[in-house]
């Protein structure tokens, strides 16, 4: 009865208090400490994965759904890396073979690692995708690692929220600099922004300013 649904009410507003908490945590902290977080802590990946999908259940779409879409148009023998790959739905939804790569194995197909440090050879896949995925202090890293596993001229698919965005030229240029050619902006959604650029060479090996996306915090409700 009435004691019954309060206690549900309880217990989700603190589901909702302990995801905002986590995923605060993600955006302040190198890929690295995420990993350790949720090696001390399994119980909390589930908990941000579960409030994660909530928030981008209430979008009119979800951009993995764009990337299968762009994904299914071109050859099911191009090899793909999802980089922070949740629930594997990337994988679950295309041909190619897929390396899924995640912070804790929420299905068999991820491989565990820090995203900063992938387990294959260089040069080895055809397609990088971070969908959602753009998270933690050393955004330069992860993105440098991107560009050594990607074969030249390979694709990068970046689906991230559009608020993040502060400053979309320094984002670009900054991407020039670690080896990143834009091919296509699509800005149309409110949501979220889906950028493609090409593998034109490695890294220049120094720090990037430019590279900065707003942490994505979300609010009490």
């Amino acid at each position: 009865g009435r004691a019954a649904a309060l206690r549900a009410r309880m217990e989700e507003r603190l589901l909702a208090a302990r995801f905002r908490h986590i995923n605060q945590q993600l955006y302040t902290s190198s890929s690295r400490e995420a990993a350790q977080l949720f090696r001390d802590d399994p119980e909390a990946f589930q908990i941000y994965h579960r409030g994660f999908t909530q928030q981008v259940e209430r979008w009119p779409e979800n951009p993995v759904q764009r990337i299968v879409r762009a994904l299914r148009r071109r050859p099911s023998s191009l090899v793909v890396a999802d980089f922070g790959c949740g629930d594997c739905k990337l994988a679950k939804s295309i041909k190619n073979r897929v390396h899924s790569f995640d912070l804790v194995p929420l299905s068999p197909q991820v491989t565990v690692c820090d995203m900063a440090k992938v387990p294959l050879a260089d040069e080895t896949v055809d397609v990088a995708v971070f969908c959602l995925a753009l998270m933690g202090t050393n955004l330069q890293e992860i993105l440098e690692e991107a560009n050594r596993v990607l074969k030249p001229r390979g694709t990068l698919m970046v689906a991230e929220v559009a608020s993040r965005f502060e400053d979309m030229r320094a984002f670009m240029s900054a991407m020039a600099q670690l080896g990143f050619k834009s091919v296509s902006k699509d800005l149309s959604s409110a949501f979220f922004h889906l950028l493609e650029f090409s593998k034109t060479g490695s890294p220049r090996g120094r720090p990037v300013p430019g590279l900065r996306l707003r942490p994505c915090l979300y609010k009490r409700r």
